[in-house]
Parts: structure tokens; C-alpha cells; sequence
């Protein structure tokens, strides 16, 4: 990915924040079929050597999680994003030499990908995917719920994978290359829409104002 130095987020709290927030990845593996991307929610796990992992499931069906491991694997995780008019900079009106843009927060995790089967395992995952997801929804559902044998035809329908993670790469685009003045422009026309995505984006360029 392509960093200015200006965007670069090497916070690791930051980029877990993200992962959290927006947790649906974009897993890309290359093998013998050429390039792949399937789209997962995942979960981070701390591990015992301090790298951590990433942990989801493909369906069986779904070719990518074969022959995977032998490449390294990238899972791609995109944050708050939106739409930026020079119309909102204030140096619009003093000099003009002003473009749109577009910011955004995206983290990009690589590793080696490992696929797991082990029904115990695979259990274990689909049961914390669904706790962490079904947080918000007060009683929610839980896995116990479903008959067990129905839960157990699901298990045999797909795959885990592990992601193994060996580096990070974080991007805040969030105005910071602007002049104060213009983030500040920024912020105040991001507060004027009614949208989750602009509010999320106020926020983070006032965070990084601070």
C-alpha cells in the first residue's frame, strides 16, 4: 500500500480499533489460480510470540482456501470513509489551488494463511464471531439456539483459516497534509450531513488535529 508519510498509522491500538469497528475483511491469496479475494468478517487473537492472528471461515465450496498457504496472504480492513470538496477549504476563497480527495482509514494485515478443520476449533470460532456480532442485539442469538445437528451440517460446509500475521500496515488519510484552517472547514461541513460516514469522518480528522 501506498503510504505518505503524512497517513502512515503505526499505533497498533489504532489499527485494532479498526479491525473491530469494521470487521469484514477482503482476504487475498495468489496460487496456481492467480490472484483471489473472498470477503470474511475475522477476529484478532493475540498469540504467544506477540504477532497475533487473524481467524475466519470460507465456505468448503469456495476454491481459495486450497493450496493457499504456500504465498504470503494479505486481509485488507477499510475504515470510516468519505468524499472531501475543496469547496469546504477556506484557501479556496485566497488562492484556488485546491483539488478534491478522498479520505479514509484502511489497515492491511499479511501472513501466511492456515486452514483448519478441526470441528472443535471450527466451533469455537463461529461461537465467538456470533457473541462478538451479536453484542448489539441485547438477548441476540446464539449458536446454542440452532438445533445441534443443524449446527453440525453447517461445520461440514466450511473451513477454518488462520491467519498467521508477520507485519502490519496502517493508512489514516484524514486531511492531514492541509493546512489547519482547511481541516477545520473540513470538520465543520462533515458536521452538516446527517450520515453515519460523514460523522465518523468529522471525527477522525478532528482526531488528528489534536
Amino acid at each position: 500500500m501506498y503510504i505518505p508519510a503524512a497517513f502512515r498509522e503505526n499505533d497498533r491500538e489504532k489499527l485494532l480499533a479498526v479491525i473491530e469497528r469494521y470487521p469484514l475483511a477482503t482476504l487475498v491469496t495468489a496460487g496456481a489460480a492467480g490472484i483471489v479475494a473472498s470477503h470474511l468478517p475475522m477476529i484478532y487473537t493475540p498469540s504467544a510470540d506477540g504477532a497475533g492472528v487473524l481467524r475466519g471461515h470460507l465456505a468448503k465450496a469456495n476454491p481459495q482456501w486450497q493450496g493457499s498457504a504456500t504465498h504470503e496472504a494479505l486481509a485488507i480492513f477499510t475504515g470510516p470513509d468519505h468524499y472531501i470538496s475543496p469547496s469546504w477549504y477556506p484557501s479556496k476563497q485566497e488562492h484556488g489551488r485546491v483539488v478534491p480527495t478522498w479520505n479514509y482509514a484502511a489497515v492491511h494485515v499479511y501472513g501466511t494463511l492456515h486452514v483448519i478443520e478441526d470441528r472443535p476449533w471450527m466451533l469455537a470460532l463461529v461461537t465467538a464471531l456470533t457473541e462478538r456480532h451479536e453484542r448489539q442485539q441485547g438477548a441476540g442469538w446464539k449458536v446454542a439456539d440452532a438445533p445441534p445437528d443443524y449446527i453440525e451440517g453447517m461445520l461440514r460446509a466450511i473451513v477454518g483459516v488462520e491467519l498467521r500475521i508477520s507485519r502490519w500496515e496502517g493508512k489514516v488519510k484524514a486531511s492531514q497534509n492541509r493546512p489547519e484552517a482547511d481541516r477545520e472547514g473540513v470538520v465543520e461541513a462533515l458536521e452538516k450531513f446527517s450520515s453515519d460516514a460523514a460523522r465518523e469522518m468529522a471525527g477522525m480528522v478532528l482526531e488528528e488535529l489534536d
